[in-house]
């Protein structure tokens, strides 16, 4: 039988390298992620999947050019905004006080029920696990900021990476991770359907 993984990690990535493929410049991948996502949602929220995690983009990624960074915040804001229309308890989570942080998505950096709220969704901005476990001159603060998202069961990279780069690093020390070689924007409910099977048959110990 099929099991169903409680919290799936998203990594959506490989939107320049695809955008590059289809002769376009690097920024005008991002804004071809957001429907991937809007399908990728409905398809978890369907097969009772409860909690999903997208990784929107790193405090790191800011160091891009401005164009980029435009763009990937661009696409950000109108994918929060869309699963906001959505049954969704919605958290966007990341270092509110860098000036990379979108302030059109500061509404959202409190957890709120929209709809029914059938998933829980966060989805990580200007994030990096140094903000989220308070990490300054060699010492943890007291407080992790995302307490409130669960162990994450499942991560799902696109991409080809065969990497974290810095995804929730408490939530996701026992994570199963599965590698998809497309791109992001080549995004297909095979995907899922194959990474679930493959989730399936691990042996799920979390160490025991």
């Amino acid at each position: 039988m099929t099991r169903i993984p409680k919290h799936i990690g998203i990594i959506p990535d490989g939107n320049r390298r695809w955008a590059l493929g289809q002769g376009l410049a690097k920024e005008d991948g991002y804004d071809h992620g957001i429907s991937p996502g809007m399908e990728l949602y409905r398809i978890c929220r369907d097969l009772g999947v409860k909690e999903l995690t997208f990784y929107g983009f790193t405090a790191d990624n800011t160091k891009r050019p401005s164009k980029q960074r435009a763009a990937f915040s661009g696409a950000c804001i109108k994918a929060v905004e869309t699963l906001a229309k959505e049954d969704a308890e919605l958290l966007v989570l990341g270092n509110t006080n860098s000036p990379m942080f979108p302030a059109e998505l500061l509404p959202y950096t409190s957890r709120h029920t929209f709809g029914s709220g059938k998933i829980k969704i966060n989805f990580l901005v200007n994030y990096s696990f140094e903000w989220d476990l308070g990490f300054h001159r060699g010492t943890f603060g007291p407080d992790m900021k995302s307490a409130d998202v669960s162990r994450v069961d499942l991560i799902i990279r696109w991409g080809g990476r065969r990497r974290l780069s810095g995804f929730l690093p408490i939530q996701s020390v026992y994570s199963d991770m599965y590698v998809i070689d497309d791109y992001w924007p080549d995004f297909t409910p095979q995907h899922v359907q194959d990474a679930i099977a493959w989730y399936s048959k691990q042996d799920i110990t979390l160490g025991g």
